[in-house]
């Protein structure tokens, strides 16, 4: 969730100061290069400025009477102000200010204050100064400053309400410290650290560990923040501030909190981010004006049954804590409108939160519906001290032995298993083997994605007195859970998966990071995967009721009443976003919108004995105040019979403002459609189709040394460039086939067609045709070797075709003996040249040559092999517009520039001689057009250059044929013909 609820405005470019971005979010201002004169004076403008719109955004604009005094605050909380540890003076929009609130404390002297040291020598008074507000936070050391200016100005500090200081510096703050119980007319307090950053970049931390007895003399002291500190306890003196309403200690050292903390009676906004807070003090229930609370980045387990008595509040932040359970006094937090609970270890949100029908829980990242993890065996002072053996495994390697001392066992591509002490009893020899999956027994479930080959452990029949730690390394996935899968020898069932990177000693690539690796425990051995589907929410539904909360979505929640079960049953939630910009371009309505699709299921196929309530999104752009009910649809989804229904009439279906609610009393899949189509069900299993389906493109390359080892892939469209560049150096061939659409899992074949065949045998390879599987997430790659059909000696012009689905058995013989498949299931073809063989069997490698090329005829003058290559120098990066009015076509554009993606000038001439070629074969007249190309294209340049080529050349034929003394003779033949 983003904490900021306001974006920070760019400094006035003509203030003179400016901001800089920080690590931890913050904008330093930074004073400008020199401080002389009028700019001094802008810069102490823009400071001011910015001291001004800090305080109306911190109490209001109300804070100030007409004349400029200070009045009551409102009672409301500063929450607008604030991100995760509040702004900064140096974090302020605006640099604008008005002069009539500049004092010139320099002409009030006939001697100006010195401030260097501790300031740099060109700051003035009034670059830190104004009526009522201190800025020592933006210069280094800057705190020290401040016992100076109480030596030298006391009456001017007295009034002083704002005040800002660094604590980078120990000295200084010290000095400094003592001061403050004199500036008792302070309101505002900002004593913290990484506000200014070292020659590295990092920031300065600060050294606070404590606060001055005397600061309780700050009775009007209303905000206070000493964030990023290294505060180990609450300074008692704050609790008497009774006044207080604004509390920052983010960022600190703090484990408790005083029990006494009740006496901040006027308290609405307290933040303890990033402490070490172990729980909370039930006197915390006593802040009865507390509007937010943010306790997260701690160590809390629990939280006090007391903080139910926060009547007032309205966002509590409980984020990144080891909660396990929420108190039930929480149902009494009537004003709550957001509850951040992510990150923690939560297994079910309790059902007194019903009660707060405007509340949004962030619930992402907990355990919801799962049972409890037992606590980890403390282990045995032996095991404590043993460090377990390393084996690493080669590629070749795959049979190791394992003793009962256990063992840490690397296997090549990032695996790993580890054998605790004690797991066997005698000296076992186990195998390994990574598989090729296979649809026939690789089954994945709806939605499901394979992340890894599945890893073989052998013997499957070896059990272990203790689990090993199975680790099998998985690719990257977006925003959805990531599990080990196993197989029994009949089903697949889903482990207990924890996922970690694996050891910094062992990566999948040398030099690179280590491989993620999805973990499980187990007892035997047998085959194992890494897969990743929705997440899924679970949880136990007894006789009470219960409510399930989607950790994707924390918009869907399902209501279970009491009574709706008589014996208790595990329900399991999937929330499935859709792209709605896809849905569009697929059912052709650009007004469609569709909420999240939800996928529902129980472990018994019993209804419910009442209605249960289904919270669910609105469609993006559609609320409740602009709904046409007669659009919305809500369809029902049957997995097994892959068909949609729409049963908006059927059941109890309304809207919020931003919620659409319906009740159901058996679990299949629903999904909430917005159109003005009439036929919905029909259009929706086709599009549920065709949104399951991957957008992929067909890669058909030969090596470069050996042109008979051929290499197929079928990638998804994203992944096809950056496959591309690094094949470029050892392969060659056509550029990746058009977009086509296979499922994950889906089975397809390659044919080698017209003159070629594989000329090995492989269990893969059925009549010369090639089997393979797509999986998204893997490389869906294979290399053979190629030969030319009945041994033939000459070049081949063959070509790849792909075909969906298995290799059919009943193909027609002519069909079959062409190397093709049928027509309904082709995908796509791509082009593939075998060159010829000589007498030792080997191929005639053809160097890459332009032939030489004259373009033109007598008459109208020619064009060379080398005025060609002058020209394309002078080319460059017009060279696809000339191109393309030189008649050449987008994909031999394309063609030419991945051959030639590397180099600009192989690219221009490859292009330019391309075309010449195919004059060859075209009327006379190709130096007109090229000529024609190049003033179309904005290259007159190279046009009047051509001409002047072509004149020369015709220049030179005529003074041929004179000297020759033919000149004569053609001219009075040209004069007969006439």
């Amino acid at each position: 969730m983003d904490r900021g609820s306001e974006d920070d405005a760019p400094p006035d470019e003509n203030c003179g100061c400016h901001a800089a971005s920080t690590e931890d979010g913050e904008v330093e201002v930074t004073p400008a290069c020199s401080l002389s004169g009028g700019v001094a004076e802008i810069l102490a403008h823009g400071i001011w400025g910015l001291l001004n719109q800090e305080q109306e955004r911190m109490t209001g604009p109300t804070m100030f009477g007409e004349q400029g005094d200070v009045v009551d605050p409102p009672s409301v909380s500063p929450i607008s102000l604030m991100d995760t540890c509040a702004p900064s003076i140096s974090t302020l929009p605006s640099c604008s200010y008005s002069s009539s609130r500049h004092t010139d404390f320099s002409s009030s002297s006939s001697s100006p204050l010195s401030l260097s040291p501790p300031l740099p020598p060109s700051v003035e008074l009034s670059a830190v100064l104004t009526d009522t507000r201190l800025t020592l936070d933006v210069y280094r050391g800057g705190a020290a400053a401040l016992p100076l200016l109480w030596e030298s100005i006391p009456g001017q500090l007295k009034g002083l309400q704002y005040l800002r200081l660094g604590s980078e510096e120990k000295a200084g703050l010290d000095g400094a410290l003592d001061v403050l119980s004199h500036l008792t007319k302070l309101r505002s307090l900002a004593i913290r650290g990484h506000c200014l950053h070292d020659s590295r970049g990092d920031p300065l931390p600060g050294l606070l560990t404590t606060l001055p007895a005397s600061v309780s003399l700050l009775s009007h002291l209303v905000h206070l923040d000493l964030s990023f500190n290294q505060l180990s306890c609450l300074p008692s003196c704050l609790l008497s501030l009774s006044m207080l309403s604004s509390l920052l200690l983010c960022h600190n050292h703090l484990s408790a909190l005083p029990s006494d903390i009740s006496q901040l009676s006027s308290l609405t906004y307290l933040s303890l981010l990033g402490n070490e807070l172990v729980s909370l003090p039930p006197g915390l229930g006593q802040l009865k004006a507390l509007q937010t609370l943010d306790v997260s980045n701690n160590l809390l387990q629990e939280l006090p049954d007391e903080i139910g008595s926060l009547e007032e509040l309205v966002k509590l932040e409980l984020s990144q804590n080891k909660l396990k359970q929420l108190p039930e006094s929480m149902g009494s937090l009537l004003s709550l409108r957001e509850l951040v609970i992510y990150s923690n270890d939560l297994r079910l949100i309790p059902l007194c939160l019903n009660k707060l029908p405007l509340l949004k829980i962030d619930v992402r990242d907990n355990p919801l519906g799962r049972p409890p993890t037992p606590p980890p065996l403390s282990p045995t002072p032996d095991e404590a001290e043993t460090k377990l053996p390393e084996l690493h495994i080669g590629f070749n390697q795959h049979s190791f032995c394992i003793s009962s001392a256990g063992c840490h066992v690397f296997l090549p591509g990032g695996a790993e298993l580890v054998f605790p002490p004690g797991c066997i009893v005698t000296a076992t020899k186990l195998a390994w083997a990574e598989k090729r999956p296979q649809r026939k027994w690789v089954q994945l479930e709806e939605h499901e994605i394979l992340l890894s080959r599945p890893l073989e452990l052998r013997p499957h029949g070896v059990t272990f007195l203790k689990p090993v730690e199975v680790c099998v390394p998985y690719h990257r996935t977006k925003r959805k859970e990531v599990v080990v899968r196993t197989f029994d020898g009949q089903s697949w069932s889903t482990l207990p998966t924890e996922l970690r990177r694996g050891s910094e000693s062992h990566s999948s690539r040398p030099g690179g990071r280590p491989a993620r690796l999805a973990c499980c425990s187990v007892n035997h051995f047998s085959w194992f995967m890494a897969v990743s589907r929705p997440v899924k929410d679970s949880c136990a539904v007894t006789p009470a009721g219960g409510l399930l909360v989607s950790s994707a979505d924390p918009g869907v929640k399902l209501h279970f009443p009491p009574d709706s079960t008589v014996e208790t049953r595990t329900i399991t939630l999937q929330v499935l976003q859709v792209s709605m910009s896809d849905v569009q371009a697929l059912c052709g309505d650009p007004q469609a919108r569709v909420s999240p699709l939800l996928c529902l299921s129980q472990t018994t196929s019993m209804h419910f004995l009442q209605p249960i309530k289904v919270q669910i999104p609105l469609p993006s752009g559609v609320t409740g105040h602009t709904v046409d009910m007669s659009c919305l649809h809500l369809l029902h989804g049957d997995p097994t019979a892959q068909t949609w229904t729409d049963i908006t009439a059927q059941v109890s279906l309304y809207v919020t403002h931003l919620y659409a609610i319906f009740y159901i009393t058996h679990f299949s899949w629903y999904w909430l459609w917005y159109t003005t189509q009439r036929c919905v069900s029909g259009a929706v299993r086709k599009i549920y189709q065709r949104l399951k389906q991957f957008k992929v493109q067909f890669l058909v390359l030969q090596r470069k040394t050996d042109p008979s080892q051929v290499l197929l892939q079928c990638l998804p469209s994203n992944k096809v460039e950056s496959r591309m560049q690094s094949l470029t150096e050892q392969y060659d061939g056509p550029q990746p086939s058009d977009l086509c659409d296979l499922l994950e899992g889906e089975q397809f074949f390659a044919g080698f067609e017209r003159g070629l065949e594989i000329s090995t045998d492989r269990p893969d390879c059925v009549g010369g045709r090639l089997c393979f599987e797509f999986y998204s997430s893997l490389k869906n790659l294979k290399e053979v070797y190629i030969c030319s059909a009945q041994g033939q000696k000459g070049p081949v012009r063959g070509q790849v075709s792909f075909y969906r689905g298995e290799i059919p058995s009943n193909l027609p013989e002519e069909v079959a003996r062409k190397r093709k498949g049928l027509d309904s299931q082709w995908l796509t073809t791509l082009p593939l040249r075998l060159p010829a063989l000589n007498s030792e069997n080997t191929f005639i490698m053809e160097e890459v040559e332009y032939p030489p090329l004259n373009l033109g005829d007598p008459e109208s003058g020619y064009l060379t092999e080398a005025n060609l290559l002058s020209i394309s120098l002078q080319i460059a990066q017009d060279w696809r517009v000339i191109g393309l009015n030189l008649g050449l076509s987008y994909q031999e554009l394309e063609r030419i520039q991945y051959k030639n993606r590397d180099n600009l000038g192989a690219l221009v001439l490859d292009m330019l001689f391309h075309w010449a070629r195919a004059q060859k074969n075209e009327a006379p007249g190709a130096v007109s057009r090229l000529v024609a190309a190049m003033i179309e294209s904005g290259r007159r340049d190279l046009a009047e250059e051509i001409e002047d080529i072509v004149n020369i050349g015709k220049r030179k034929y005529t003074e041929s044929l004179r000297r020759v003394g033919l000149e004569a003779e053609s001219s009075s033949l040209g004069e007969k013909q006439q």
